[in-house]
């Protein structure tokens, strides 16, 4: 995992829900996540998919992810590009199954943000640049184990590499 990404923000509001991540009229393709990812976001921002580029970031108000807590959401954000998720909080089972699938999380305040700003993030010193208005932001580190998670490709990879009772 890269600890500096960058890429371009899209903007979402509060209370964005799994269902609107990973629409339920596509349930037939929960066995096919790279089809399943061709419409992520879909009920949020109907271009959402088919508009952004690898790399760029999902930014949300508060409470993203909130609803039911299947991995199918944070794992096709993961596989459409996206590289990280940023909001001012999270549903806190989405918040951990983004860890568990390896798709880092950030987490504070986005209100001056706007879809198609660039932003540079760097997971390890916790900041953020706002590039294109030129402003800072800190946010704080994720815990160690969490981090080794990531960098690990996820938790079934962490397990795979470290067994399952080393968590750090």
């Amino acid at each position: 995992m890269e600890n500096i990404l960058r890429g371009k923000a899209w903007k979402f509001g509060d209370n964005i829900s799994t269902d609107h991540i990973a629409p339920g009229r596509y349930f037939h393709l929960r066995s096919q996540l790279d089809e399943l990812a061709k419409h992520v976001l879909e009920d949020a921002d109907a271009e959402f998919a088919s508009k952004m580029a690898p790399g760029d970031f999902v930014v949300g108000g508060s409470n993203f992810g909130l609803g039911s807590s299947r991995e199918h959401a944070p794992t096709i954000i993961k596989i459409a590009g996206v590289s990280a998720v940023i909001a001012e909080s999270f549903a806190r089972i989405f918040f951990r199954n983004c860890i568990n699938v390896g798709l880092p999380v950030v987490w504070l305040d986005t209100e001056n943000i706007e879809t198609g700003d660039e932003l540079e993030v760097d997971l390890e010193k916790g900041i953020l640049l706002n590039v294109t208005k030129g402003t800072k932001q800190e946010f704080p580190a994720l815990p160690p184990v969490m981090t080794q998670i990531l960098e690990d490709g996820g938790l079934a990879e962490h397990v795979r590499k470290n067994g399952d009772l080393k968590l750090a």
